[in-house]
């Protein structure tokens, strides 16, 4: 017989909903780029929208890896599904790998480099990053199953 899963703690359908809105920030984000929304890209210089544009498909498909898998990760994780857990963590793989690419081997940091854009991206590494441990803790102690 199948013991039962420890009661979910109070923060999880917190830390599940808000990085659920967080991560489909991204996605918006990511959509209205790769769709090339006119109106969502004119904020960028034509230097940025070249960058967009011309990102190699790897870069591409990790990128949307990063934001769909967060969602679907918090989705997940407020399903208390253990699945949660490597989805999160494979986001923030690939989150990881789409900025060490764009900032440490192209001109990203030249196009892109202003501090508040670099502010952004460490807080989004740093949310990514704890969303996985997190998810992996509650894996771990069976909260998820």
């Amino acid at each position: 017989m199948q013991s039962p899963s420890p009661k979910a703690p109070w923060h999880l359908y917190i830390v599940a909903v808000l990085g659920a809105i967080w991560n489909s920030g991204g996605g918006f984000d990511y959509y209205m780029t790769q769709s090339r929304n006119a109106e969502y890209m004119a904020q960028f210089t034509e230097a940025q929208l070249a960058f967009f544009y011309d990102l190699p498909t790897v870069v591409v498909i990790c990128w949307a890896v990063a934001v769909w898998g967060g969602v679907l990760g918090c989705i997940l994780l407020l399903l208390r599904m253990k699945l949660a857990a490597p989805v999160l963590a494979l986001s923030w793989a690939c989150m990881t790998f789409t900025a060490v690419r764009n900032y440490g081997f192209s001109d990203g940091m030249k196009v892109m480099g202003d501090p508040v854009s670099i502010a952004f991206s460490v807080v989004i590494f740093i949310i990514a990053l704890l969303l996985a441990l997190y998810s992996r803790s509650l894996a771990r102690s069976g909260v998820l199953s």
